[in-house]
């Protein structure tokens, strides 16, 4: 439509800049659509510029986690409160345990060097590394002591059977370390999730390199201590 100031053909019928501030006036009775800033809804990233930080996907869901952090919790004190009781039974002789006599003489046999220290750092190790895992705090470096101490037991196990046969199923087989080694392996890699002291830490939400350096820390010590604390081949 012609504006009611039209002067012939050579009239432009450019559309003056929309000023926010109302500062600048527009001419004629034209009134610009009001401008309104685009605010963050659930599910939607809104940028420091007032756009969709995610111009790829607007309305991505953020941090839904639903049950998995109580699944990790519950995967943290099966774990954690095993390791404790086991090293309670394993120092004091609780629940038919040997005590530390006995805890000595059966490192000794398995063919440890320091089987003195070494008897008080697994008993003692185990209890720690449980109630880190049951706490939630320094869940990695936790995971990946119980994750070193599992190997070390598979270690023994094997070494003390005849010909150095592997044998999976119970009773004489590994199966119940191996199930405790998937777990460890799996806390190492997921993170302890929200509930623990470890809950505001970027391996409680986000876990990746760090996991991944802890889990090869747990299978680095675990192989490095049987091989210079015993030195047998366990398949020999």
């Amino acid at each position: 439509m012609p504006s009611p100031t039209y002067t012939g053909d050579f009239e432009t019928a450019a559309i003056p800049p929309y000023d926010p501030t109302g500062s600048r006036p527009l001419g004629g009775d034209y009134n610009p659509l009001p401008y309104a800033e685009p605010q963050a809804t659930a599910g939607r990233v809104v940028g420091s510029g007032g756009a969709d930080a995610d111009t790829d996907d607007p309305f991505r869901v953020v941090d839904r986690r639903g049950t998995q952090d109580l699944g990790l919790l519950f995967l943290r004190l099966g774990l954690g409160v095993s390791l404790v009781a086991h090293g309670l039974r394993q120092l004091f002789g609780w629940w038919g345990g040997q005590g530390l006599t006995g805890l000595k003489s059966s490192i000794a046999e398995a063919g440890y060097q320091h089987a003195d220290i070494l008897t008080y750092a697994a008993g003692g190790g185990q209890i720690a590394a449980g109630l880190l895992l049951v706490l939630g705090l320094f869940t990695p470096l936790a995971a990946a002591g119980a994750l070193a101490y599992l190997i070390n037991g598979v270690l023994a196990g094997v070494s003390s059977q005849s010909q150095g046969r592997f044998d999976y199923f119970l009773p004489d087989g590994h199966e119940y370390h191996i199930m405790l080694i998937v777990v460890a392996v799996a806390i190492v890699l997921v993170g302890p999730g929200r509930y623990g002291l470890d809950g505001d830490r970027g391996w409680a939400r986000r876990p990746f390199i760090g996991s991944v350096a802890a889990l090869l820390l747990g299978i680095a010590g675990g192989v490095a201590m049987w091989v210079f604390l015993n030195g047998a081949n366990p398949l020999a």
